[in-house]
């Protein structure tokens, strides 16, 4: 008797923990998901840089630089210009007058009910997204 006690506890702890385990992925996501939620942040997060980088280089050449190869190379910038999980570069299309556009493939649209104000801009669907953008003068 003493046997089948012991059994019962510890199927109904195996019980237990399967469901703990379930219900915390269910809440949180899988492990993939998890993965690909910090993929997409960090995209966000290097365009993000991008255009920081792009001001400060109009600020100082009152230029846009001719690719993103050329605003890495600027002395004192630091961008990431490729994407983290392709290893491709992001997208850049200089226009005129300060205007630019930055691309990137996204694997699934962005939570913007989510998101603050300042990264509404960056809202974006799944697939390839570009963000227009102009550079602005630091100084002013």
């Amino acid at each position: 008797m003493k046997t089948s006690g012991t059994t019962v506890l510890m199927v109904a702890i195996v019980g237990v923990v399967i469901a703990t385990i379930i219900g915390g992925l269910s809440l949180i996501g899988s492990p993939s998901q998890e993965r690909m939620r910090r993929l997409e942040m960090r995209r966000v997060a290097d365009l993000r840089g991008i255009a920081a980088a792009m001001d400060r280089y109009w600020t100082r050449h009152g230029s846009l630089p001719k690719s993103l190869d050329a605003l890495e190379r600027e002395r004192g910038f630091s961008i990431e210009p490729t994407d983290p999980e392709t290893r491709r570069p992001y997208e850049y299309r200089p226009g005129t007058r300060g205007a630019y556009s930055l691309c990137a493939d996204f694997a699934e649209a962005s939570a913007q009910e989510q998101e603050s104000r300042p990264e509404k801009f960056w809202s974006h669907g799944a697939g390839r997204q570009c963000f227009d953008l102009h550079a602005r003068d630091l100084r002013k």
